[in-house]
């Protein structure tokens, strides 16, 4: 019996546990792929943001103008900034690093992807980095420069969708005749 016992003990180890054999191949994970957007020349190269991507620009560059805003008025007690802080806060805003934003493609389209914009689909490849940080900052740049520290810090005060419809709704806007997506902080709490 001993030597029955052994005998068997070695097969076992040399010929493996037999248990694929009764139980078969555990099934296999799908897999997904999922491509990386196709840029175009101009998405790749041009130093300015591309036509189609704008108006999800815009709204990136509110929402990040308005964070920045917020947190400095958090820091004086809710108050109104000096023209001075508020300047330098604006500056602050449009030479930050940009680089949680990209591009991803949802349905065909390429779409800005990042913190203020509407969330995309959850298995998606962003593409950041690169051109994106520097158009962004540009672009923020010429929306302060075209309307004015001033103007824009009165549209804040007023409201999140104020400073929106300033920057990118307005007649002359990026996002010009097209609906105004929902606000990302009221979509936020929406989830919860």
């Amino acid at each position: 019996m001993l030597a029955a016992l052994a005998a068997w003990l070695v097969l076992s180890l040399l010929g493996g546990t037999g248990a694929e054999d009764t139980c078969g191949d555990p099934p296999a994970a799908p897999s997904r792929s999922v491509p990386a957007p196709q840029l175009s020349p101009e998405e790749r190269l041009s130093p300015h943001m591309p036509e189609s991507l704008r108006c999800d620009a815009c709204h990136a560059i509110a929402f990040q103008i308005e964070e920045q805003l917020r947190k400095a008025e958090g820091k004086v007690g809710k108050k109104a900034l000096k023209e001075s802080d508020y300047i330098e806060v604006l500056e602050r805003s449009c030479s930050q690093d940009w680089e949680s934003y990209g591009v991803l493609e949802l349905d065909g389209e390429k779409r800005l992807s990042g913190p203020g914009l509407p969330r995309q689909q959850p298995l998606s490849v962003l593409v950041s980095g690169g051109p994106w940080p520097g158009r962004l900052s540009k672009l923020c740049h010429s929306y302060v420069g075209e309307r004015g520290e001033a103007q824009i810090y009165g549209e804040h005060r007023r409201g999140p969708a104020a400073l929106r419809q300033l920057l990118c709704h307005g007649d002359k806007g990026p996002c010009a005749g097209r609906k105004e997506p929902p606000d990302p902080r009221k979509a936020l709490q929406n989830e919860l």
